[in-house]
């Protein structure tokens, strides 16, 4: 018996691609922000935008199937709120590229302070900084 190995590997970046596309359009991360703090009903959603309910459901649809809501029904209402870890593969990748940014800006930036450091030295021959504020006093 053989197991396929590919499809775990490609879950991943298969549900990222879901996860951004559903992000990519303004409406839909105005819902998700409106319901990452408390969960709100369909009509709650669909009362905040000038669209028709159809459209806000095809929306909330979208989010649903990238994950990134959690849907509670109770009777014939359909509540809903953010599922935040579910853009953690998003946030994974992007991490990878400031990571390494903020590492190189870090390094640049304790660099230029060694520099400064050492000027400030010479300029007072080493007394420190409160010992040249007494320049020019008799």
């Amino acid at each position: 018996m053989s197991t396929d190995t590919a499809q775990p590997q490609h879950a991943e970046p298969q549900q990222m691609d879901l996860v951004a596309r559903a992000i990519a359009a303004p409406r839909r991360r105005q819902i998700l922000a409106m319901v990452n703090e408390r969960e709100l009903s369909a009509g709650e959603i669909a009362a905040s935008f000038e669209i028709s309910r159809p459209a806000v459901s095809q929306h909330l649809g979208v989010l649903r199937g990238a994950g990134l809501l959690r849907e509670r029904r109770q009777g014939t209402s359909r509540f809903y709120r953010a599922r935040p870890e579910a853009l953690a593969s998003l946030r994974d990748f992007m991490n990878q590229f400031w990571t390494d940014r903020l590492e190189r800006l870090k390094l640049a930036a304790e660099l230029e302070q060694q520099r400064r450091d050492k000027r400030g030295k010479r300029r007072d021959g080493g007394r420190g900084r409160a010992g040249g504020s007494d320049r020019g006093k008799p």
